[in-house]
């Protein structure tokens, strides 16, 4: 297998989201997420910088093909869930990114998700109004 054609997986999830990440070194920096660019599918500025914040933490002078799947969840946990993705894949890399990736908080994978409706609520927690008669 040539060099050019290896990359290093990564899967990152956030809520019910899951991304698959395939980092591969290449001449420039290029995303590309379920078959668009970066900017077709994260058409907000907020969500971009998310899915850019695990380069931009290790100040990485690499350029990377980034190559992602990602389904499931909304559009903010699937930005997370595609930096969680990076962050891990960047370790595998080169270990050595670990400590400023691990410090941004980017390896750990958030465990807040929706809870699950009770029976007799109207929501998780919401209750019906008390009334005395």
């Amino acid at each position: 297998m040539a060099k050019s054609t290896q990359y290093i997986p990564a899967i990152g999830r956030r809520k019910n989201a899951i991304a698959q990440v395939r980092i591969t070194p290449d001449s420039k920096m290029t995303y590309i997420i379920n078959e668009k660019t970066l900017e077709e599918y994260f058409p907000i500025e907020e969500h971009q910088k998310v899915v850019r914040a695990s380069f931009t933490a290790v100040e990485t002078k690499d350029d990377f093909m980034v190559s992602i799947i990602v389904r499931g969840g909304g559009i903010a946990a699937q930005a997370d869930a595609i930096r969680h993705g990076i962050a891990r894949a960047l370790t595998k890399y080169n270990e050595e990114l670990r400590p400023s990736l691990k410090s941004a908080g980017y390896l750990k994978r958030d465990p807040r998700s929706k809870e699950r409706k009770k029976p007799g609520l109207r929501k998780a927690r919401k209750r019906p109004a008390w009334s005395k008669r």
